[in-house]
């Protein structure tokens, strides 16, 4: 299971059934950490869960919705219950559903918000309890998936873009909160990144059912290339990489690391 970085912690990572947040269950397994792996549909989770388990590591599921009243207690108690104790948090389910501003519905705006800034909010303030009743002599961790979007905007997503902005906030806000808990709050902002959300295709009517509704994804080919010009390595990056990037921010080398959100774009802003 590598070189285990991470042995005796309890981690638990939001969306981890699938893309990027199942990169992060897996490496933090790796590393020694056990995982409480969440998503929306119980197949994904199971999956993820299981190939922690055929590794070597220790994994649970604690599938639903993030935005759900009493998800949050639901999850920090899956991972207290389970494995003893509570030390990485990684805030990292959300999805986008795009439109500009005019065409933008309360619904757009309220449910983008919710998931992605609401539901960090909420399990972390769940989380709390536990964290001061219970000291450690090593730092918890906790990683917050921000986006680009949050920091230079990009049109269409108003709504993702506010929400991002406010969890780099929350991050910054927590961060003071909980230093005397010693406790790092960290954030990350990814860029491109190759994910079901972005998958190339020409095709403008390509959806995914997200929670009960059909949210419209995919990046147009010729934009798509446009943003991979952009880049300096010529490409977005994998769901990997991107993990890699939130695993730095777990690790016992950022222990004097906190209140800072790192951009994981490769240079391209």
């Amino acid at each position: 299971m590598g070189m285990r970085n991470l042995k005796g912690r309890v981690a638990v990572v939001s969306g981890s059934g699938r893309g990027i947040g199942r990169e992060i269950a897996l490496k933090l397994a790796r590393e020694g950490a056990a995982v409480v792996v969440n998503d929306l549909d119980p197949e994904p989770a199971a999956e993820t869960e299981g190939d922690i388990k055929e590794a070597g590591g220790h994994a649970v599921t604690c599938v639903g919705s993030v935005s759900e009243d009493g998800f949050a207690e639901r999850f920090v108690n899956t991972a207290v219950e389970t494995f003893g104790g509570l030390d990485i948090i990684v805030n990292n389910a959300g999805y986008t559903w795009d439109s500009v501003i005019q065409k933008m519905t309360d619904e757009q705006w309220d449910t983008i918000l919710d998931v992605n800034l609401k539901a960090p909010f909420r399990i972390l303030r769940a989380a709390q309890p536990f964290i001061k009743a219970n000291p450690t002599e090593h730092h918890r961790k906790v990683v917050n998936v921000s986006s680009v979007s949050g920091f230079y905007g990009n049109a269409g997503q108003s709504n993702y873009g506010a929400a991002k902005a406010g969890l780099i906030g929350l991050t910054k806000t927590l961060a003071k909160e909980w230093g005397r808990y010693r406790v790092n709050v960290n954030a990350v902002a990814f860029g491109l990144i190759a994910t079901r959300m972005t998958e190339v295709t020409a095709d403008t009517n390509t959806t995914l059912t997200i929670d009960g509704r059909e949210i419209r994804v995919g990046v147009n080919p010729d934009r798509m290339a446009v943003a991979s010009r952009m880049i300096p390595f010529g490409r977005g990056g994998t769901p990997t990489e991107a993990a890699g990037a939130v695993y730095l921010l777990c690790t016992p080398e950022s222990d004097y690391v906190n209140s800072q959100c790192l951009v994981v774009d490769a240079g391209r802003v």
